[in-house]
């Protein structure tokens, strides 16, 4: 099953894809259950859910506008270093333990929505990366049992400013430029693919040519060590975002460089889950009011 945010008309609303195509409602119409945000955080039964959408008006996802299948997640969590020919490209030493940095909602935007190069950097490269999304929260969760936090999957796009990425140690200032971070087009439910989304083809494109390709079986960290390993440290909460980290094949690595520029489209694909496509553009219109799909609208 599949799940979408949308807003058509000013409108948000949330669909379900059960086989027959994307059915819902939003806000202002009757039996509207909640953002997917609020569903997942409440803990409903999302196969539940998904039935009584089914029976709503039919929703053109090519019509409206998707947001982020988490818009405003409460964590945020990338995993670097995380394939083997990343890392060979690197030129770094295998991590024992997962490389784990921060995102934070300001920096996310939806399927078909631009990606904002600065001004302050030409340097936007791209990441083709398998996000998941926790449903059930936990602390000290075990890896034989982790996969049973998952409310499902999606596709992320970990676009970075490079020179800002290497002025520090911590990456974090390279990785959170507003509107940077891909995230969609939806999230596909558990019951839906491998479980921990193994052996799945991923690939990156820009302007169509194949730039990563690779497939989640090579992850270093699968999805199971992640929750158990993160929520040693910390609690993951419903509604937590992780980041499983990119394939080799990125722009900073080649020779020369590559990075994306306004004109040029880049697309993440991941097998059973779908496609992530955006435009890149130019922020030359700097303002100080968040994005518009991060704001919080529906949340």
């Amino acid at each position: 099953m599949r799940f979408i945010n949308f807003e058509a008309d000013e409108r948000v609303g949330v669909a379900a894809d059960t086989g027959q195509g994307f059915h819902g409602l939003t806000r202002d119409e009757p039996g509207y259950p909640g953002t997917l945000s609020d569903l997942i955080r409440s803990n409903a039964d999302l196969a539940e859910v998904g039935r009584w959408l089914s029976r709503g008006p039919r929703v053109d996802e090519r019509a409206v506008t998707l947001r982020p299948p988490i818009p405003r997640p409460s964590k945020i969590l990338c995993l670097g270093l995380n394939y083997d020919d990343h890392l060979a490209e690197s030129g770094l030493k295998k991590p024992e333990y997962p490389e784990v940095f921060a995102r934070f909602a300001t920096s996310l935007l939806g399927h078909g929505a631009a990606i904002l190069r600065p001004p302050e950097s030409n340097m936007l490269d791209y990441e083709a990366e398998l996000a998941v999304v926790i449903g059930r929260g936990g602390r000290r969760i075990a890896k034989d049992r982790a996969l049973e936090h998952v409310a499902g999957y999606s596709i992320f796009n970990d676009a970075t400013l490079r020179d800002f990425q290497g002025r520090t140690p911590q990456w974090t200032m390279g990785k959170n430029f507003d509107r940077t971070g891909a995230f969609g087009p939806w999230l596909v439910t558990p019951d839906e693919l491998p479980p921990g989304a193994k052996g799945l083809r991923i690939q990156g494109r820009l302007n169509g040519q194949t730039l990563q390709d690779s497939n989640t079986d090579l992850l270093i960290f699968d999805v199971a060590t992640l929750i158990a390993s993160l929520s040693t440290t910390l609690t993951l909460e419903p509604g937590d975002v992780i980041i499983t980290g990119t394939p080799g094949g990125i722009g900073w690595a080649r020779n020369p460089k590559l990075f994306m520029k306004p004109g040029d489209v880049f697309e993440v694909e991941i097998e059973q889950i779908g496609t992530l496509s955006n435009p890149i553009v130019d922020d030359t219109d700097v303002t100080n009011s968040a994005p518009a799909d991060a704001r919080g609208n529906g949340e």
